[in-house]
């Protein structure tokens, strides 16, 4: 079974950086693709980033370009969001997540995944 516990949330201010990880427990980590997902009350789930199994493809929503890089490092099975030039929209709870693989693809919609962490808040303070 999967589990995905996320760490490295916190309060900022704007301007800063967080760094959040995921850790994946289960079998073989590069089977999976994966994915960071934001969620405020009374909205629904959306995508911040999404990565390949092997790291090399890579997909971001037009609100984090340019300011949010998404990677993995396969033999710690730990999937990283290195969050800078925070705002005070990306306060939200952030979700990593999986979905087991057969191809060399990414997957940006909540439903396509298999697998989510409990969440982490991100608070970002003007």
């Amino acid at each position: 079974q999967v589990q995905l516990v996320e760490s490295g949330g916190g309060l900022v201010q704007a301007g800063d950086s967080l760094r959040l990880s995921c850790a994946f427990s289960g079998r073989t980590f590069s089977s999976y693709a994966m994915g960071w997902f934001r969620q405020a009350p009374g909205k629904q789930r959306e995508v911040v980033a999404a990565i390949n199994w092997s790291g090399s493809r890579t997909y971001y929503a037009d609100s984090v370009k340019g300011r949010f890089t998404i990677s993995r490092d396969n033999p710690m099975k730990t999937m990283y969001l290195q969050m800078n030039s925070l705002i005070v929209e990306d306060t939200d709870v952030y979700y990593c997540a999986a979905r087991l693989i057969y191809g060399d693809g990414y997957y940006y919609t909540p439903d396509e995944y298999n697998y989510w962490g409990q969440g982490t808040q991100v608070t970002v303070s003007s």
